[in-house]
């Protein structure tokens, strides 16, 4: 395993990465996964022969942490990766004594491989890159073929190039800061599911028919299902009890990658956040109410000077000469209430849109699908996730607690608008 590594055998977190070690606790920790479904069952050992060879093409993600005097940093694993089956409940917690050390798991069952990532090491962008990659080592493994590579699916036969391991916050950050302060939002509430406990239900829906629907209402796909995803917290909104939190406003949280305002080739965490939402203390919205608020939100919030604020200010945090000389166990503290003031609290849910995978022609014949998905989140019990592949896109909604009424109201919405959905379940 030491053949592509970096000179030094660890690595500072990147400036997003931070947060997660502080924020994590013995309930949760920040998750997402990523899968592919293959025409035929999955080979495991042929996945383990691919798994070590993609390994080695990405040394930032053959990491685990560790705890310094001042900061958490990721320290190299020479131990090859294995692979396991899958499990009912997906994104749990890492247990880093049965991974090895490492931040991310692959796991296999019948025709679908999954990747699994403690969000430490990487977003769903870089985690993308990497279940590409290892799914085209798999298909040269298995079937012979020669799958075209390039900056998406990565050659394992190259050195990494510096710029994939590059930490773009503080590459890009400038002086300018925006302040952080943001409004709380209605949270949904529930029975909290036993522990270990993760429900998923999948939405499926033809993926022309979802952009056409969106481009009707002049708006995105991501502005369109987020425009639902407000209106359908709105309905269970009012069947609360207490008026303050009927009023309350509803926001939802949209990662945006930041790679595309800078060309970036980082394989690490490069992304942010904007919550966009409705103020339900102005009174009721129409749903052309809402996808208008949504639509112009977004075209607020969406840019790259915008952007450059909020990541400026996570930075200067960081650089401060005060702040860098501070020992971790204070530095945790702060950390953890930091997350509890400006993380879940200030929006309902996350909605993260990977969009259109599209793969060469030798590679797309084997496969027939794609899932993205967020682990439930700190405090809020529901997250959604989405991604196109083909002719269809996969809504993945997951929740942590009993009650389906969110998923339920969402799904119904888009029945009413004319979308035509397929629904899955892990229960």
């Amino acid at each position: 395993m030491k053949d592509n590594r970096q000179s030094k055998n660890w690595m500072k977190l990147d400036n997003a990465a931070k947060i997660y070690p502080a924020s994590r606790s013995g309930g949760w920790m920040a998750t997402f996964r990523l899968s592919a479904s293959l025409t035929e069952e999955i080979d495991p050992v042929i996945l383990a022969a691919a798994e070590e060879r993609t390994a080695r093409r990405f040394p930032s993600f053959c990491l685990r942490l560790r705890r310094g005097f001042f900061w958490y940093y990721l320290e190299t694993i020479d131990t090859p990766p294995i692979p396991e089956k899958d499990v009912k409940n997906p994104c749990a917690n890492f247990d880093f004594e049965k991974t090895g050390g490492y931040c991310f798991r692959v796991r296999y069952h019948e025709n679908r491989i999954a990747l699994e990532f403690f969000h430490v090491i990487t977003d769903g962008t870089g985690g993308l890159v990497f279940l590409k990659t290892l799914v085209a080592e798999y298909l040269e493994l298995k079937y012979g073929v020669k799958i075209p590579r390039g900056d998406e699916i990565l050659d394992c036969n190259e050195a990494p190039r510096p710029e994939e391991l590059e930490d773009c916050y503080l590459k890009h950050a400038r002086k300018v800061r925006l302040k952080r302060r943001d409004e709380s939002s209605y949270r949904q509430k529930g029975e909290k599911e036993e522990k270990g406990i993760i429900n998923v239900v999948t939405a499926i829906t033809e993926t022309e028919g979802l952009l056409k629907k969106a481009k009707s209402c002049g708006a995105t796909v991501t502005e369109y299902l987020t425009a639902h995803l407000i209106a359908a917290y709105r309905t269970v909104q009012l069947t609360e009890k207490k008026k303050s939190e009927r009023i309350k406003p509803i926001k939802i949280c949209i990662p945006v990658n930041l790679r595309r305002f800078y060309g970036a080739k980082t394989l690490r965490n490069f992304a942010e956040f904007v919550n966009v939402g409705i103020d339900c203390r102005l009174g009721e919205y129409e749903f052309n109410e809402i996808i208008k608020t949504v639509h112009h939100q977004m075209g607020l919030y969406i840019n790259e000077k915008y952007l450059n604020s909020k990541i400026s200010a996570n930075v200067g945090d960081e650089r401060n000469a005060l702040v860098r000389v501070v020992p971790l166990f204070i530095k945790d503290m702060v950390l953890k209430i930091a997350f509890k003031k400006n993380g879940d609290r200030t929006s309902a849910t996350t909605l993260s849109n990977l969009g259109r995978i599209v793969l060469p022609d030798e590679m797309s014949r084997y496969i027939t699908r794609f899932d993205f998905m967020l682990g439930a989140l700190s405090k809020n019990p529901s997250a959604f996730a989405t991604v196109s592949y083909g002719e269809s896109t996969v809504i993945n909604m997951v929740r942590s607690i009993v009650e389906a009424d969110v998923e339920r109201e969402f799904c119904r919405r888009l029945v009413k608008d004319g979308i035509h959905i397929k629904v899955e379940s892990n229960r």
